[in-house]
């Protein structure tokens, strides 16, 4: 073979061999290029989940603590709750409330579940707000063994009408809150002071069936503080 062949040969064998080169690159080019759009896509993915993941469970956290004074709910009960609708005008309580012993020998613990309407907020001005009117339901119960759901047999059929562990609540009342600065608080957003009037199912009964009885007798008076998280 001349030289001049050998050496076309070479130079044909040599441009193929970069050619095959620079091939072979530009497809592990592409190829990482794609593992790390993978990568970015499995990430963004896993983000997303633990966002969504976290949310999910961050609606558990109530949004508010409340501590209220009487109510038919025990000397004092902390609670918390979630508030919700257009204008929050709704809220979900439920509270655990501590009864000191005065006519029985032990203290008590008082369960409650309460629903509340607040149909107006008026701001007086940036940090005050009222709310002239508040009411709701509730309905709470007593974790003691001397009151029952149903009538005992001890007692003759029908001498009780009602649960002695059940009661069911209505109120009214008003509320003024503050609202906090949020640079200077960052956990909290609002501090609430109210006040209830409310009645029990019992205490409705017996001022129907009792004309001597005053409101006194079966309107309770309580006093509360709201502590607005979220």
């Amino acid at each position: 073979m001349k030289w001049l062949d050998i050496k076309k040969a070479g130079t044909l064998a040599a441009a193929l061999l970069l050619s095959t080169a620079s091939f072979a690159q530009d497809k592990v080019t592409d190829s990482i290029a794609a593992l790390d759009s993978d990568k970015v896509a499995v990430t963004d993915s896993v983000t997303v989940a633990v966002k969504d993941y976290r949310s999910g469970w961050g609606k558990l956290i109530p949004k508010y603590i409340k501590v209220q004074y009487a109510g038919s709910m025990g000397f004092m009960s902390l609670g918390g709750g979630y508030d919700y609708g257009v204008n929050r005008q709704w809220e979900t309580d439920i509270f655990f409330g501590f009864l000191p012993h005065y006519s029985t020998a032990k203290n008590k613990i008082t369960l409650t579940l309460k629903q509340n309407y607040i149909p107006w907020k008026t701001d007086i001005n940036d940090r005050f707000m009222i709310e002239l009117l508040t009411t709701g339901l509730y309905i709470n119960t007593i974790f003691d063994d001397e009151f029952w759901i149903s009538e005992p047999d001890k007692y003759p059929n029908g001498y009780y009408s009602f649960s002695t562990r059940i009661r069911f609540n209505a109120f009214v009342g008003q509320r003024l809150t503050y609202k906090l600065k949020p640079e200077s608080h960052k956990f909290l957003k609002s501090v609430t002071a109210f006040y209830e009037v409310s009645t029990n199912d019992v205490y409705v009964l017996s001022a129907f069936n009792n004309s001597y009885l005053k409101p006194k007798d079966y309107l309770v008076l309580s006093l509360g503080v709201k502590l607005q998280m979220f």
